[in-house]
């Protein structure tokens, strides 16, 4: 496992999602170990701008030649944002997950608590384990 390409600045989740949080909005993609697993990503399925969220509950769901995975949000909030360069091209979150593979942003509830992301250590941690 590559644990190389974890972005120190960025938190995670124990279900291989990646969280950019920036004041009261966070960006949301899926790690490299995670669209690897998935292998070739050939659909993204965007929820609408407005939508509430919660916190564990999917979000967007991307389809693989492989399977179908839901990404789940990492706290309570409305989605702010999606990427809608993905319906042309899903294979940029294979390509560039960390960069013009995102997904979604989120604004985030007053509630949201970051303290229950993984740092990029404890992720790698995660992944070295075989979590």
């Amino acid at each position: 496992m590559e644990t190389s390409k974890i972005p120190p600045e960025l938190r995670y989740t124990k279900t291989h999602e990646w969280v950019r949080v920036d004041g009261a909005t966070a960006t949301l993609g899926v790690t490299d170990h995670a669209q690897a697993q998935l292998t070739d990503i050939v659909f993204v399925d965007l929820p609408a701008v407005g939508k509430a969220v919660q916190r564990g509950a999917a979000a967007p769901v991307l389809e693989s030649v492989k399977t179908v995975a839901e990404i789940y949000a990492p706290g309570d909030g409305t989605i702010a944002a999606v990427n809608t360069d993905l319906k042309a091209h899903p294979e940029l979150v294979n390509q560039d997950p960390y960069g013009r593979g995102w997904l979604v942003r989120i604004a985030l509830a007053p509630s949201f608590d970051p303290a229950g992301l993984l740092s990029a250590d404890a992720y790698r941690q995660q992944l070295e384990r075989g979590d």
